[in-house]
């Protein structure tokens, strides 16, 4: 599927040009998630909603990241009893769409459990709990891209 392409104005780069033909191309087909490899640049558009919220560039430093979404700030994040990330992906909160969320806030759980679902390089890679408690934060929303040591889920 082709997307329009926009002329381009003197004061705007190919690459931002690029990730609004990304986001368009998502709003056409509904797709929440769009990938593009071109010539050593990597381009990752996906959106919540209906607005993109986080763009990747590996490899070119040129490529402009634009302004994640504003999320609610996270003092639970510090909290000894938060569940880090041990890798870069997309959350799952339950096993597939429709599915109840492995776990919510007050819930109790025993270590081992399953938390979540980490997809990385289409991998689903089950998150247990390190410890046994109550869940007082879930600190990330569903199908929301994540950094290795973001925080996840407080426990206490």
């Amino acid at each position: 599927m082709a997307a329009a392409k926009k002329p381009q104005s003197p004061s705007r780069s190919p690459e931002l040009t690029l990730v609004d033909n990304l986001a368009e191309i998502l709003n056409a087909t509904g797709l929440s998630e769009i990938e593009l490899e071109q010539k050593g640049i990597r381009v990752r558009v996906s959106k919540a909603m209906s607005a993109v919220h986080h763009v990747a560039a590996v490899a070119a430093p040129a490529v402009a990241k634009a302004a994640p979404a504003p999320v609610a700030a996270e003092p639970a994040g510090d909290h000894p009893g938060t569940v880090k990330s041990p890798m870069v992906g997309t959350i799952y909160l339950s096993a597939s769409p429709g599915s109840p969320q492995f776990v919510s806030i007050g819930a109790e759980v025993k270590q081992g459990q399953t938390l979540l679902i980490i997809e990385a390089m289409k991998t689903m890679n089950q998150i247990p709990a390190p410890k046994s408690g109550k869940v007082t934060a879930i600190l990330v929303e569903n199908g929301q891209p994540v950094e290795f040591g973001e925080g996840l889920v407080v426990i206490e």
